[in-house]
């Protein structure tokens, strides 16, 4: 008859139990975590009390003592020492792994936990911990063990696989009866006396790396999938051949790892869904173990320095403190910044298409006269739009030793349009023609020539020269050829992550200090307003319209981007040309 578990001395039937460590300073304070993780360790308490769950601390103990002897780490600052397991670390493998349920179709009792998810805050170690996993899966595991890291693009996918490979040459007993290639991970080493048995070319078992967007390709008959990063997953269709490919086994092992992200709607918003339901018992779901650093609210990461550790459990040991009150000072004064450190410091979902601005960023109530620019050089930028829509050309302007930033715009609609607006739109249009703010084109389609003429106009009336003009895609080839024509030099500044980001961080800088003074012009003001920031894994930022603001515009704060795009490209040459 089995022996009660006892939280307190953390043992079961005579065994130490790391699981039951960890719980039990959790439950006394020592510890401190988010209520979900708790919800979780709750419900895995009780299968100490379930008498259709074994209680097997064997294969769980013998993968930590894999980790700890066999694998070093492979990075500064902890290169070439042992992979020493934190105590959140050891809980986790536990929990994975001393759960037995008995399968009366294979007829012996085998893991209950066949699915994971391990959501944890950046830089708390957890790809070197899944990777750790898996090579000691690969070694304790049945002989042919087939692993698979996988993430949603191949280079993150290498990320995992190059930490496991790092960890196996580390170790010269690892490294010795193994050989890997471009291709994976094998046993068996030709540099070395053939051996017999487990770690010989017999054993066919191998770790490779792939693609989630190819995981069809290569994902038959796996034994441990494990994928990296699903924050950036917008659906399952990636992963679920993965999912599937492990299902044929008879103890499967699936890992999702990630952190919180900014995709709307995508895979992962979907899993936690759904692993939310399941902690609320809302939904049943025993084999899925649901292991989340999350924070209680967001108002504790601004207050309370204390509850940091609930998203962070390697924070003083894997993750510096100072780096990360680094990153909550950032946060405080950038948009961009605060959406990237709630999300990946403290896995708080932040929604990609919320404002990037708030109204004091934007308000800057100076003005200029255009006769202070006479005769001075600009850098030009036009978003053209698709026909029927509103098109924003502006010039840049600066004055020598002033970081200053002076705006002049105009805006451009095509006459069918209007009676497309919503009333209130249309009316605030109809205002803005009267100010000669807008040009409005006959018919339905906006005449790009008069955004030339409007460039040209500049140089009769002021003697302002453009230097260079940014531009989007979008229709803009006989446009571009037409500028030609008049002399002007056009380069093309594509929407996307690459080309938009450093500039649009800079005219968020900018605004902030009020550095740039776009005249008070309202259609400047209403754009950036109905701007969002959408960020990927990277940081890097372009600019998208508010989510639920589809009819709304963002021209204007497209067009400051593009002309900042073209200052930061030329920079040194522009501020020559305006010292002259």
């Amino acid at each position: 008859m089995s022996v009660p578990h006892n939280v307190l001395t953390y043992e079961y039937n005579g065994t130490h139990s790391y699981f039951l460590e960890y719980i039990g300073k959790c439950k006394a304070g020592v510890i401190t975590i988010g209520h979900e993780l708790m919800e979780e360790l709750e419900r895995r308490l009780a299968h100490f009390d379930d008498p259709n769950i074994k209680i097997d601390f064997d294969d769980a103990h013998k993968r930590i003592k894999f980790i700890e002897t066999k694998c070093k780490h492979f990075e500064a600052p902890f290169a070439g020492k042992p992979f020493l397991l934190e105590l959140f670390q050891k809980a986790f493998v536990e929990a994975i792994y001393i759960f037995k349920v008995y399968d009366d179709e294979i007829g012996r009792w085998v893991r209950l936990i066949q699915d994971v998810l391990f959501l944890v805050a950046r830089k708390n170690g957890k790809t070197p911990l899944i990777s750790a996993l898996c090579l000691a899966e690969f070694f304790c595991g049945e002989i042919g063990t087939r692993i698979l890291c996988s993430s949603n693009d191949y280079e993150q996918a290498d990320l995992m696989f190059q930490a496991i490979n790092s960890m196996r040459e580390e170790s010269k007993s690892l490294e010795r009866v193994t050989r890997s290639n471009i291709k994976g991970i094998f046993f068996g080493n030709p540099k070395k006396p053939k051996k017999t048995g487990k770690f010989s070319y017999k054993n066919k078992g191998t770790i490779k790396k792939i693609s989630a967007k190819t995981g069809a390709k290569e994902g038959k008959n796996i034994k441990v999938g494990a994928v990296d990063e699903v924050h950036e997953l917008k659906d399952n269709t990636s992963v679920m051949p993965i999912r599937q490919a492990v299902s044929t086994q008879d103890e499967p092992l699936y890992i999702e790892l990630t952190t919180e992200g900014v995709i709307n709607d995508g895979y992962l918003d979907e899993r936690l869904r759904e692993a939310r339901q399941v902690l609320n018992g809302e939904l049943e779901r025993p084999r899925w173990l649901i292991w989340l650093y999350t924070q209680d609210n967001e108002q504790e990461v601004w207050q309370d320095e204390k509850s940091w550790v609930k998203s962070n459990p390697g924070l003083g040991v894997i993750k510096k403190r100072s780096f990360l009150k680094k990153m909550i000072d950032e946060a405080k004064t950038s948009k961009s910044m605060r959406v990237f450190v709630l999300s990946k410091d403290f896995n708080i979902k932040q929604n990609n298409a919320t404002a990037w601005l708030v109204h004091d960023d934007i308000v800057n109530e100076e003005t200029f006269d255009l006769e202070e620019f006479r005769n001075s050089f600009g850098i030009g930028g036009v978003d053209l739009s698709k026909s029927g829509d509103l098109a924003s050309a502006r010039v840049l302007l600066m004055k020598p030793g002033s970081q200053k930033k002076y705006f002049i715009q105009k805006y451009f609609i095509p006459e069918a349009k209007l009676s497309q607006l919503s009333k209130p739109d249309r009316e605030m249009f109809k205002e803005w023609i009267r100010q000669d703010l807008i040009v409005v084109s006959p018919g339905n389609e906006n005449d790009f020539s008069l955004v030339t003429a409007w460039f040209v106009k500049l140089y009769k009336d002021y003697g302002i020269r453009v230097f260079k003009t940014g531009y989007d895609k979008w229709s803009a080839i006989y446009w571009v050829k037409e500028m030609d024509s008049y002399g002007f030099d056009c380069e093309r500044v594509a929407q996307e992550f690459g080309s938009m980001s450093e500039p649009m961080k800079l005219v968020e800088a900018d605004l902030k200090s009020n550095l740039i003074v776009y005249q008070n012009n309202p259609i400047d003001k209403w754009c950036l307003e109905n701007t969002a920031l959408n960020m990927n894994s990277k940081m890097e930022l372009m600019p998208v319209k508010v989510q639920g603001k589809d009819d709304k515009k963002i021209d204007g704060a497209v067009t400051m981007i593009i002309t900042y795009k073209i200052y930061i490209d030329n920079r040194t040459e522009f501020l020559q040309m305006v010292g002259r």
